[in-house]
């Protein structure tokens, strides 16, 4: 009996120092990364937008029906403060992030793949891929608890999905005065070009945090796509379509 409690006081005495060793090496990192100036957090939260031309062609006569879908994004970044006082410094970051949106729309000569030519009618559209983003961005701390950042971004996409059908309509074959192929009475024509998106993107980003407690923030960030998300040559779509997303969510200050 003497020698189990013997035992079970060694291995608790063991466990405690292993804990106590940790927290003085974590301690060690914490206090070496501050007179660095080298911040470390983390961040998930939701995207929140749409890919768009800019502006709306006038082939797109209305919006109809829009959904942003549910879209996740975690990240992990670096900050390093250049001065003493921490007001100017550079965050940079790894993101892995979902992108996302389906819409209906009500357009006229519209260029499609079905039989090649120009529609006018109903589309309705889902697209949703899957990124890892690097943010380089620009900080300011504009008070203890408030920090603005700034700058561009690059994201390769792993996967990624654009299609969807259209229908209430008419095809005309060719160009806008060709022959007419009616789509009525609830006929559908589906369309994919998921194989002609882009699998690199860089934009800009700008955004907030703010530091609600002393390890716990709130944030806030618009990213903003500057290159088509489909390729050069990819011509059936005749205007550029662009990433545009709020990204808000909760993080961990270390």
């Amino acid at each position: 009996m003497k020698k189990n409690i013997l035992f079970i006081c060694l291995i608790t005495l063991a466990s405690t120092l292993a804990k106590v060793q940790a927290q003085e090496e974590r301690n060690h990192g914490i206090i070496w990364s501050s007179l660095h100036g080298l911040e470390y957090g983390v961040k998930a939260g939701f995207n929140i937008g749409g890919t768009s031309p800019l502006p709306l062609p006038q082939e797109i006569r209305a919006i109809t029906g829009y959904s942003p879908n549910v879209c996740f994004a975690i990240e992990g970044n670096i900050t390093k403060w250049f001065d003493k006082d921490k007001k100017w410094g550079m965050i940079l970051g790894l993101r892995l992030e979902n992108k996302g949106m389906e819409t209906k729309a009500r357009v006229k000569n519209y260029g499609m793949e079905i039989m090649a030519g120009n529609w006018t009618g109903k589309v309705k559209t889902k697209f949703k891929a899957s990124y890892f983003s690097v943010p380089i961005l620009a900080a300011y701390q504009l008070s203890p608890r408030v920090r603005l950042s700034a700058g561009p971004y690059v994201s390769f996409m792993t996967s990624g999905d654009f299609n969807g059908y259209v229908s209430d309509g008419y095809l005309r074959k060719g160009d806008p005065t060709g022959s007419k192929v009616e789509f009525k009475d609830g006929n559908t024509a589906p369309y994919d070009f998921s194989k002609d998106l882009r699998s690199f993107q860089w934009g800009m980003q700008a955004g907030a945090e703010w530091k609600a407690f002393k390890h716990l923030t709130v944030h806030a960030d618009l990213e903003w796509g500057l290159n088509d998300i489909f390729k050069k040559e990819f011509k059936t779509i005749t205007f550029n379509m662009y990433p545009i997303y709020l990204n808000a969510g909760f993080g961990y200050a270390f």
